[in-house]
């Protein structure tokens, strides 16, 4: 893929100082410190290394060290694919389906403010949706695994909390002695996802107000009333929660590919952006409500900042979880189980042309031979400054 014309990084050098003089009221340190890592990456305020290739022998000057910080745009390629070869052992040969929880939008303002609770609860109530309608005779009849991960952004950057779960069509009986496969080709039905989603969310947010954990600031101020509060579920309860499930796809050469879309994601991409002009920024998006047509937005510079800093997670906070049989401590024996399962009972899945190994490879390669390329000096951001390495080359590695 082509560099592209600009980066976000440009946009903060450009908008950054005016943007945090005029929000300095609500930014935190931990924003600064995103925005400050972007504009930094892969320059020479990082320090850099030289590299040269294992297989041929060719060496290049001096490489930009990346900031490595997970909301940068320049940042998630190796993760990701770090992440995606630890993956490859845990497939199981089987299609697998996409089921994507969305919170309304009346919700998002709350969110906004006490990310780590409600986002928590956005997984916990989400994954017990997923467990308790499968575990149901009348739908599936078995224990599922998956992983979800958290987006909060739509494609115009506004709020829009939301877990992607990638699980295997099907699951292990009650009394683990065989996989069960779907009977219905939607997998479970959303209707009824969206309904217990619904009841355990709103029973979970009910519970964090009665023990005072919701911070409440500006406009959320009314909600401290008890009365206004239920009134505000309420509302929420009136209201159909949306639950989107694609069909079953591909087997495990396809999931691989698939999850590289959504595992390792910041809010936009340095792709997407199209020109940044007199302090206007212009990207792509695709708009949802009017059949995926695709638009170009335009947002002044620091209105763009505002809304990319909208989707900072909290320190520490895990945004890839796993649940059921794939849950951490029980994933290795209960994937022996599922294969031994598949294994005696076996049914084909699709396939996909698309190879495990391209997720895996290398974003850092040679480009003589392609061989792979391995540091052999580091240095520092003084020692590239001070001009004592003598006429090198600066390469960015993206």
């Amino acid at each position: 893929m082509n560099r592209p014309p600009f980066e976000v990084a440009d946009i903060i050098r450009a908008a950054g100082k005016s943007f945090i003089e005029k929000h300095r009221s609500w930014l935190t340190g931990l924003h600064l410190k995103v925005l400050s890592a972007i504009e930094c990456c892969r320059t020479a305020a990082l320090g850099g290394h030289r590299d040269r290739c294992s297989r041929c022998g060719h060496t290049v000057a001096i490489s930009y060290n990346s900031c490595r910080n997970r909301h940068c745009p320049k940042c998630q390629t190796n993760a990701r694919d770090k992440w995606l070869l630890a993956r490859r052992g845990e497939l199981l040969p089987v299609p697998y389906v996409h089921v994507v929880f969305t919170l309304p939008h009346e919700l998002a303002p709350l969110a906004f403010h006490n990310k780590k609770i409600l986002y928590t609860l956005l997984f916990r109530t989400s994954a017990a949706t997923l467990l308790e309608i499968a575990a149901d005779p009348k739908h599936l009849g078995a224990e599922v695994g998956f992983l979800s991960v958290l987006h909060t952004w739509g494609q115009n950057l506004l709020h829009h909390p939301h877990v992607h779960c990638v699980i295997p069509a099907g699951g292990l009986s009650a009394d683990r002695q065989r996989w069960v496969h779907p009977r219905y080709p939607f997998f479970l039905p959303v209707k009824v996802l969206g309904r217990v989603f619904r009841g355990k969310f709103i029973a979970g947010l009910k519970r964090a107000y009665r023990e005072g954990d919701l911070c409440l600031p500006g406009s959320l101020k009314p909600l401290a009333q008890d009365r206004t509060f239920r009134s505000f579920l309420r509302s929420l309860f009136r209201q159909d929660w949306v639950v989107y499930a694609k069909p079953p796809f591909g087997g495990p050469e396809y999931v691989l590919h698939y999850l590289a879309r959504y595992t390792h994601r910041v809010a936009i991409s340095n792709h997407r952006l199209v020109e940044f002009t007199n302090g206007q920024v212009r990207f792509r998006w695709k708009d949802y409500a009017h059949g995926n047509k695709r638009r170009v937005m335009t947002l002044a510079g620091e209105e763009f900042l505002r809304r990319f800093l909208l989707h900072t997670l909290p320190r520490g906070f895990v945004r890839i979880r796993f649940f059921g049989f794939l849950a951490n401590r029980r994933r290795s024996t209960s994937l022996a189980l599922c294969r031994q399962m598949l294994e005696t009972n076996s049914r084909p899945c699709s396939t996909s042309r698309t190879s495990p190994e391209r997720t895996a490879r290398s974003s850092w390669t040679c480009p003589l031979c392609g061989g792979p390329m391995a540091v052999i000096e580091r240095l520092t951001a003084q020692q590239i400054s001070s001009g004592s390495l003598g006429l090198v080359t600066f390469v960015d590695t993206s």
